[in-house]
């Protein structure tokens, strides 16, 4: 990777890979660190135990479940803006409310949605050996997901597309802004 493809200040700082259980956050989160030269937190790493726990049991968070981890998350990506570091977290980010959370960490925060439908997302769960989240939560994943608003800042992409290409598109998506 050459310096400019490296964040060079033509692209956000600080990313959140978004969407629901099984869309491939982690895969395309690594990638677009990689791609840009900074870390790679996986939120689900930040779980609680008892989140763990309760997801591996098939029961679904809830907004209590998920409000310490989400202030974790936050203050992850708070300590990268206030160092002036690059970070992408991978982090399904479901609810509005939760991306305001994840905001108060970084304002200029952006989301990139992953998103597909619920037969791909499933078989690609059905795919996966060793993940706690089994594939009975994606539809509690599904109803809770609330997909970006014009006014908040990232994008959607279709996880059809491999995941590199994913990644580029997010890249270009925002030189191009840069560049308008």
């Amino acid at each position: 990777m050459n310096q400019s493809e490296k964040n060079s200040g033509n692209l956000p700082r600080r990313w959140v890979v978004m969407g629901v259980s099984g869309c491939g956050k982690s895969v395309v989160g690594s990638l677009l660190a990689e791609r840009l030269g900074v870390i790679h937190v996986e939120g689900d790493s930040h779980h609680p135990a008892a989140n763990i726990e309760k997801m591996a049991a098939g029961i679904a968070l809830d907004d209590n479940d998920r409000h310490g981890w989400l202030l974790l998350l936050q203050a992850r990506i708070r300590e990268a803006a206030e160092r002036g570091e690059g970070l992408v977290l991978s982090c399904s980010a479901l609810k509005r409310r939760y991306r305001d959370v994840l905001r108060q960490g970084d304002p200029d925060l952006v989301f990139l949605h992953l998103d597909g439908d619920r037969e791909l997302i499933a078989a690609r769960m059905r795919a996966r050996a060793g993940h706690f989240m089994p594939v009975r939560l994606l539809d509690s994943q599904f109803r809770d997901l609330e997909p970006l608003g014009a006014d908040e800042r990232g994008l959607r992409v279709d996880i059809r597309n491999p995941p590199d290409m994913l990644v580029e598109q997010a890249l270009q998506y925002y030189k191009q802004k840069k560049e308008a």
